[in-house]
């Protein structure tokens, strides 16, 4: 063995996942070697595969690039090592060289024992507590937390594809064109909610404006009152042109249902704010029967939570909006607790953001009828997103109908 060679393993559905042609990618991609010492492939669909390789660098830092990005893959050194622990000097810092999570199931290697840590997020860091370990942002970092530094002891599982059914993911495969069939893929996305819901599971809608403005809003209210939908997160303008919508039928001051601009409609959301601050909160106005549909409505009636997280552009904002960036990121967080599929409509910044809150096992459905605003959350790390790159207006109208005609 060369002085700068550690052996590593790797186990699972390698094969049909592609895990282990990544790992052999990086490697070269980094002009390190390997050899493959062993190799056990699965010979049933359900069976696991193992590979333990010899990889060899030019000189020790070298050989540290190749294995922290194959770690990041599901690698593991042959040896289990110890994490290393540091505590955080003061509040909101982190130590030198602290380890920056993925959004994979990720296991560390505490006390003799392989323990998984909770709470998984891309882009934070590790506080291990007794027997448990945390993932958690830079703003809950408290002084002399032990946080986790460097790669030794860490254990990430990637998501393996599908095994069983057919359903929108693997017709897909994670892509995001255009040049689809729509009516298909809306049928595809429509089974895929309502399995979910059937199997027991969470959906959460990240949703922008668009929603109202193409005429999507009443297609989004009817999943919501029929139970497919369990929280919205969102901004300012979605709920205030919503209930500008409900209350006056216009959206951006426009006629909704034939896009004519309704007389002094450049006043109406304005005038919408102003309402919902008589009323003193969106709940209020439904209790009052001022607010009497769509999304804010059917969220209020069937106790569907929601966030809606403020941005330095906000009219007004209305009254229920989160000001407090960092507040409004941990309410976000404690409605996707659990979710089992994320559907972002027509929001770059919101799904972005929300992509970063979500483990990589989320399903994630992106709908936007700009492709640059799909692509560029899978580049911001939430690579599992599905992109579906369609008109929301005609899409969600779409995927409503082919869930009602299950009932």
């Amino acid at each position: 063995m060369s002085k700068f060679s550690q052996e590593i393993e790797v186990g699972g559905h390698l094969i049909d996942s592609s895990i282990l042609t990544k790992i052999f990618d990086k490697i070269m991609d980094l002009h390190g070697e390997f050899e493959v010492d062993e190799i056990n492939i699965g010979k049933k669909k359900g069976d696991e595969s193992f590979a333990r390789l010899l990889i060899t660098g030019k000189n020790q830092k070298h050989l540290d690039e190749i294995l922290e990005t194959v770690y990041r893959l599901g690698a593991v050194s042959k040896i289990q090592q110890q994490i290393t622990l540091k505590k955080a000097p003061k509040n909101y810092v982190m130590p030198d060289n602290f380890y920056s999570t993925t959004n994979n199931h990720t296991n560390v290697f505490h006390k003799g024992k392989w323990i998984p840590v909770e709470n998984m997020m891309m882009d934070k860091c590790i506080v291990v507590k007794g027997n448990r370990a945390f993932c958690v942002p830079v703003r809950d970092v408290k002084k002399n937390d032990q946080i986790i530094v460097g790669e030794k002891g860490i254990k990430i599982t990637p998501p393996e594809r599908p095994r069983e059914g057919v359903n929108v993911f693997e017709f897909m495969g994670s892509s995001s064109s255009s040049e689809r069939p729509t009516q298909h893929i809306a049928k595809k996305v429509a089974d895929d909610i309502y399995n979910t819901k059937k199997n027991g599971g969470k959906i959460v809608i990240v949703g922008g404006p668009a929603i109202v403005h193409t005429g999507a809003d009443d297609s989004v209210s009817e999943l919501i009152r029929s139970g497919y939908i369990d929280g919205v997160l969102a901004g300012n303008a979605l709920a205030v042109h919503d209930i500008e919508y409900a209350t006056l039928g216009t959206s951006l001051g426009m006629n909704v249902h034939d896009a004519t601009l309704a007389y002094h409609g450049h006043r109406n959301h304005m005038d919408t704010i102003n309402a919902v601050f008589k009323a003193g909160s969106i709940a209020n106005m439904v209790k009052s029967k001022k607010l009497t549909k769509g999304i804010m409505y059917e969220c209020v009636k069937n106790k569907v939570p929601f966030v809606l997280a403020g941005s330095i552009r906000d009219d007004g904002p209305l009254p229920d909006v989160i000001t407090d960036v960092a507040q409004a990121q941990r309410e976000y967080k404690k409605v996707l607790k659990d979710a089992s599929m994320v559907i972002m409509i027509s929001t770059m910044l919101h799904s972005i953001a929300t992509g970063n809150m979500l483990p990589a096992n989320v399903k994630v459905i992106v709908v936007d009828i700009s492709q640059p605003t799909v692509t560029k959350l899978m580049d911001r790390g939430t690579w599992q997103a599905l992109g579906i790159v369609s008109d929301v207006g005609a899409f969600l109208p779409m995927v409503a109908q082919q869930i009602r005609r299950k009932k």
